[in-house]
């Protein structure tokens, strides 16, 4: 499915019927990323999937990017689509763009799920984005394969799950560089702590045992800041955790949503 949304063309998959559940990927991923989850939870929730801007079958106009625009991009879709509430699960990038659009659309969401992400980077960390960038943009995503790789996985399930990895890997080569190097600009800037509080909704943060791209600190510090909130850590999975242990990561989830939909 494809929907006209803030100047560009969004594609989006709907699965399953009931409440309205959003799913959003990470940097250089698509909606496949939550193949996995999908088949349980399409059983009880309407599943809605979407490439971000730059990402998948999305549209990929040159950035830079906002975090505020890609919040945009979703209330677009869902205008789209008449949705007028959902419970939200974003992953890495997609829960900072589900952090941006809470704080900036209040009431929408019902409940929210932060998993493997971060509500705020360390001084200093724009310089690794933008080394990133140059890579991207002097030789194409291909070089940026492997150290992504090693950063979303632990070395005992890159190579246990050769396959896994390989989708995942695909996944990255074929992520548009304007795409990329535009979602690249957008994220170090996110700076949202002091705010979550103002976030109503129930809350549950998610995080891989051994993520380093945003590691457990990150996770807690979100949480510290959600009163209420819950925070489940996922053993032996890095950063890409609903992939890494998808049954230990969709329970959680499940439990959570159970509780809070009922």
């Amino acid at each position: 499915m494809r929907a006209r949304t803030n100047g560009i063309e969004m594609h989006c998959t709907v699965d399953g019927a009931g409440p309205w559940l959003v799913m959003s990927h990470s940097l250089a991923c698509n909606v496949h990323m939550w193949d996995p989850q999908v088949p349980e939870l399409a059983q009880r929730y309407k599943v809605l999937r979407f490439d971000t801007r730059g990402h998948g079958e999305t549209d990929a106009p040159p950035g830079p990017y906002t975090l505020d625009m890609l919040a945009d991009d979703v209330k677009g879709l869902f205008d789209h689509l008449g949705i007028r509430e959902c419970h939200w699960v974003g992953l890495s990038m997609g829960g900072m763009i589900g952090q941006t659009f809470a704080l900036k659309y209040p009431g929408v969401f019902r409940s929210i799920a932060l998993c493997d992400t971060t509500s705020a980077y360390p001084e200093g960390a724009a310089a690794l984005w933008e080394g990133r960038v140059k890579v991207a943009t002097e030789q194409g995503m291909e070089p940026l394969v492997p150290p992504t790789l090693e950063r979303w996985f632990t070395e005992g399930f890159r190579k246990a799950q050769p396959e896994k990895v390989a989708t995942i890997a695909d996944m990255i080569r074929a992520t548009p560089v304007p795409g990329y190097a535009g979602c690249c600009a957008a994220l170090p800037k996110i700076n949202s702590t002091a705010r979550l509080k103002e976030i109503a909704c129930p809350a549950l943060v998610v995080c891989g045992e051994q993520d380093m791209g945003t590691p457990l600190a990150m996770s807690q510090a979100i949480h510290a800041a959600m009163p209420g909130s819950e925070l489940v850590v996922i053993p032996n999975a890095a950063h890409i955790s609903n992939l890494e242990q998808p049954e230990a990561f969709t329970a959680a989830l499940g439990r959570f949503l159970a509780r809070v939909a009922s």
